[in-house]
């Protein structure tokens, strides 16, 4: 079949980016476990290494296994092409890459996961890249927030670990008035239940280690192009629209059109920062994805029932769930969301920071880690661990002050999920 793009979600899920290999009559996608390929001639060698032709070289650029997985990711995302790399954080850096440059400026919502608000405001300073917070809900301050150096917006989908619907055609209406691309990680979501593309994302980062994957396996992270961008437009986007001197002066806008942003990721992004995926992660991966929507339905629904019970729990004093009719994004979620609210809330109890940490050591069916997306219900106490290395100020500002338990609800029976928080918070109490 040559083209899945016109069926349904589900039908791409299992047979996007995958084909009988060619030389085997292998069904499922092998594991091409090799650093290099052979060329076939000098002539084609130069074709490749020109981007003449389209083809595999060295894993850190291509690899079939992790082809499929960027032609599977594009396909649920309704992108034009994908990069895969080595983590979601290698995601984000992948992303802004050809966009940025020393004393550029990213305008980004303050409703990120902790990891992505350290890397943000640390690590990019190394880069010279400044990144200016803005509430995740002001759009006036969004817009305020741009200014002649602002290369890019960016956002969460479903922000973690709240819970937080982004409303992403605002968003998107305030970058694309400043003719700027929006990005938005989509990882708690996934194409599953969102697709940001439709409501106006230029591009959408995942990292595949959580719900793609879905049993906590495999490393990885994922950048979609919408296609939808015009890079030569404004001049600030050189990487793209300027002759590039590593490639005899090629325009990759010019050349490449809408494909020139996957382009770039692979030739330029992965060649020279080498945040490539593995292809045994890829397999492991799109085995993963075979099941999502499936998955992210049970996990919404699971996430619902326990949701619910913990709102009426006497040591709770608030959840924090979009799915919930108390939350003030849940009209926000029947609209960007109406497959289900996702898998990963907040508890905010009464008990405080110690109420927190003694509900951690006290679940049993739980598992006490840093990763969600797992077929596993998984649980952390933010504000010790994943957002500890910001202040006070921007813990509460993230969604993860000291009374907050993140819960990521995995696919077992409910009823055993609810029990297991009962006996726990009885204990922390």
């Amino acid at each position: 079949m040559s083209d899945t793009n016109s069926l349904g979600f589900e039908t791409r899920m299992i047979h996007a980016g995958a084909a009988p290999d060619p030389a085997t009559g292998a069904r499922q996608t092998p594991i091409y476990q090799t650093t290099s390929f052979v060329f076939k001639d000098a002539a084609q060698a130069a074709r490749l290494f020109s981007l003449q032709e389209v083809g595999n070289i060295y894993s850190r650029l291509t690899n079939p296994t992790v082809s499929a997985l960027q032609e599977r990711c594009a396909s649920l995302e309704g992108g034009v092409g994908a990069v895969a790399t080595s983590s979601g954080h290698a995601a984000q850096i992948l992303a802004l890459f050809p966009l940025m440059s020393p004393g550029k400026n990213i305008v980004a919502a303050d409703k990120l996961y902790g990891g992505s608000i350290n890397q943000f405001s640390n690590a990019f300073k190394r880069f010279g890249w400044e990144v200016k917070f803005v509430d995740t809900d002001d759009l006036d301050a969004v817009k305020a927030a741009i200014d002649d150096d602002t290369r890019s917006l960016f956002c969460e989908s479903l922000a973690n670990p709240g819970g937080i619907v982004t409303d992403i055609e605002g968003w998107a209406a305030v970058a694309s008035g400043a003719g700027l691309p929006l990005i938005v990680d989509n990882t708690m979501a996934t194409a599953a239940l969102c697709r940001p593309i439709e409501h106006g994302a230029t591009i959408v980062v995942n990292s595949t280690t959580k719900f793609l994957s879905g049993n906590g396996t495999s490393i990885g992270g994922v950048v979609i192009d919408s296609g939808n961008f015009d890079w030569s437009a404004s001049g600030k986007f050189p990487s793209l629209s300027e002759p590039a001197p590593e490639y005899n002066g090629i325009k990759f806008h010019e050349a490449l059109g809408p494909m020139a942003f996957t382009f770039f990721g692979i030739a330029v992004g992965l060649r020279d920062l080498g945040a490539a995926q593995t292809p045994q992660n890829a397999f492991y991966t799109l085995l993963g994805m075979e099941t999502l929507s499936l998955r992210m339905q049970r996990h919404s629904e699971n996430a619902m029932q326990v949701a619910q019970h913990l709102e009426n729990h006497a040591a709770v004093d608030y959840v924090s769930y979009a799915g919930l009719p108390s939350s003030p994004y849940n009209s926000a979620a029947k609209k960007y969301l109406p497959n289900g609210a996702g898998a990963v809330f907040t508890v905010g109890l009464k008990g405080g920071y110690d109420a927190g940490v003694s509900l951690v050591d006290n679940l049993e069916l739980f598992s006490h880690l840093a990763n969600i997306g797992d077929a596993r219900s998984l649980v952390i106490h933010s504000a010790s661990t994943t957002h500890s290395q910001l202040s006070d100020e921007e813990k509460t500002s993230a969604g993860a002050g000291p009374e907050v338990v993140r819960l990521s609800i995995g696919l077992e029976n409910a009823e055993d999920l609810i029990a297991d928080l009962d006996q726990a918070l009885a204990k922390s109490a």
